[in-house]
């Protein structure tokens, strides 16, 4: 199986459970650019549980778009679960969905430092008013980065949503 084809099982099998749980997503993306929200729309009826995502690539756009507070960009980074966990929060606000998914990070191949190294990369999800998030560190180039998050966001999803559901 390639890459291409285990993305696309993971996004329909999250497909699944948003539609059988009649639940809404949205995503938040910095670091992956839209590749979250270009991987769930790629299944057919994803209309039915997917209204809109959002790319905020700047930190002027996670402001405006998804309401994170200047103050949490400037004190802890636009890669830090602070951010994210408002970036999930704005988006589900904004989309008005039950589950938001919230990603930033460093692709590279440059951007990194001692304490964020390339390949770092933040996650939040808020299901039902509940946010949780944690951060991970993926190898490889920069395509690689991002897809291993993609596919770490979906893998996530499927887990809390198939939790949510026992």
């Amino acid at each position: 199986m390639n890459k291409v084809t285990d993305t696309m099982q993971l996004a329909q099998t999250l497909g699944q459970l948003l539609k059988a749980q009649k639940r809404m997503v949205t995503a938040a993306e910095s670091c992956t650019g839209g590749g979250l929200a270009y991987s769930l729309t790629a299944v057919a009826g994803s209309s039915a549980y997917l209204d809109r995502s959002f790319v905020t690539y700047s930190n002027k756009s996670k402001q405006q778009l998804l309401a994170v507070d200047a103050q949490t960009l400037q004190q802890h980074g636009a890669v830090s679960l602070q951010t994210v966990q408002e970036m999930a929060a704005g988006a589900a606000k904004a989309a008005e969905a039950d589950l938001a998914i919230a990603i930033s990070g460093i692709a590279g191949p440059d951007g990194g430092s001692e304490h964020k190294p390339v390949g770092t990369v933040c996650f939040a999800f808020w299901l039902d008013g509940i946010c949780t998030s944690n951060q991970q560190h993926f190898a490889g180039d920069r395509t690689q980065i991002r897809q291993q998050a993609i596919d770490f966001a979906l893998q996530q999803s499927i887990r809390l949503l198939t939790a949510a559901s026992n």
